[in-house]
């Protein structure tokens, strides 16, 4: 069994990454495949140093890799991460038949 601690930390990075409106764009170009640093770049219209910061977020929680061809940095999807944030979230999804009606005592 994962260690519960490691397991909440993992779900953050997921959602930490994911909690950008820039970091969603780039998750969206890289859907139609791999993509150099330069093309992110001006379909971002953001300077180098801010994208820098936005891929490496992703990187490190898993949602792309880095491929180096000289000079120039390629990025590309981690499907199966997408599968481990799709379950991060179902983790904290509560069935509807399981709901309780939140029985209130110390204002009533």
């Amino acid at each position: 069994m994962q260690n519960p601690d490691l397991v909440l930390d993992r779900h953050a990075a997921f959602f930490r990454a994911l909690s950008d409106p820039r970091r969603l764009r780039i998750l969206d170009l890289l859907r139609s495949g791999e993509q150099c640093v330069c093309d992110l770049q001006t379909a971002l219209n953001c300077g180098q140093s801010l994208l820098s910061f936005h891929l490496k977020t992703l990187r490190d929680a898993g949602f792309i890799t880095q491929r180096r061809d000289g000079r120039w940095s390629f990025y590309a999807l981690v499907p199966a991460t997408f599968e481990h944030a799709e379950q991060a979230a179902a983790a904290y999804r509560v069935p509807a038949s399981e709901r309780k009606k939140l029985t209130v005592a110390c204002c009533a």
